[in-house]
């Protein structure tokens, strides 16, 4: 044995290794193939369809994000929409509601305004219709007592109308 190993060299191998070798590694090769390579092909296939599977849904919710953001941004903007309407319906409201305060506020005013001419053009007639009556009662008094007098000279006669006048004031 001893010989047979001394002989032995790496860099120059005997066809019997050389056979020896290659039934070896065809025969490992078979085996890991039916038994190693078969199961790792099918977990390498199933990998890939899990894989696909994954970047399908993935671009699919991408695909659904993207129409809920859509989504959001319509309903965003018709809330927008809506806000404005109503801060425009609430401001025409206000101006209108101011407007017709103002209007009546007017009207009645206008109102007490002529209400307080006509009371004032009555009490002007009636200040004046008193003053004519009472014109007319004094001069008709001075006439009587005048008349009923009878005097030679003129310088009484005023002296008299002057002194009813003053009695008459004083009443």
């Amino acid at each position: 044995m001893i010989l047979f190993l001394s002989d032995f060299n790496v860099i120059k191998p005997d066809f019997g290794l050389i056979f020896w070798t290659t039934v070896i590694f065809g025969l490992f090769w078979l085996l890991v193939g039916k038994f190693a390579f078969g199961p790792i092909k099918e977990a390498l296939r199933k990998r890939e369809g899990d894989i696909q599977d994954a970047i399908d849904q993935a671009a699919k919710a991408r695909e659904e994000m993207a129409n809920l953001k859509a989504e959001n941004e319509k309903i965003l903007a018709e809330a927008r929409a809506e806000r404005s309407q109503i801060l425009k319906d609430a401001k025409e409201a206000g101006a209108a509601t101011v407007e017709d305060a103002k209007n009546k506020a007017k009207e009645e005013a206008q109102r007490i305004v002529n209400n307080a001419k006509n009371e004032i053009e009555n009490q002007k007639k009636a200040a004046v219709a008193e003053l004519k009556n009472m014109t007319g009662q004094m001069a008709i008094t001075i006439a009587e007592k005048v008349l009923s007098k009878e005097l030679d000279k003129s310088g009484e006669q005023e002296k008299l109308v002057n002194t009813l006048i003053d009695e008459i004031k004083l009443n």
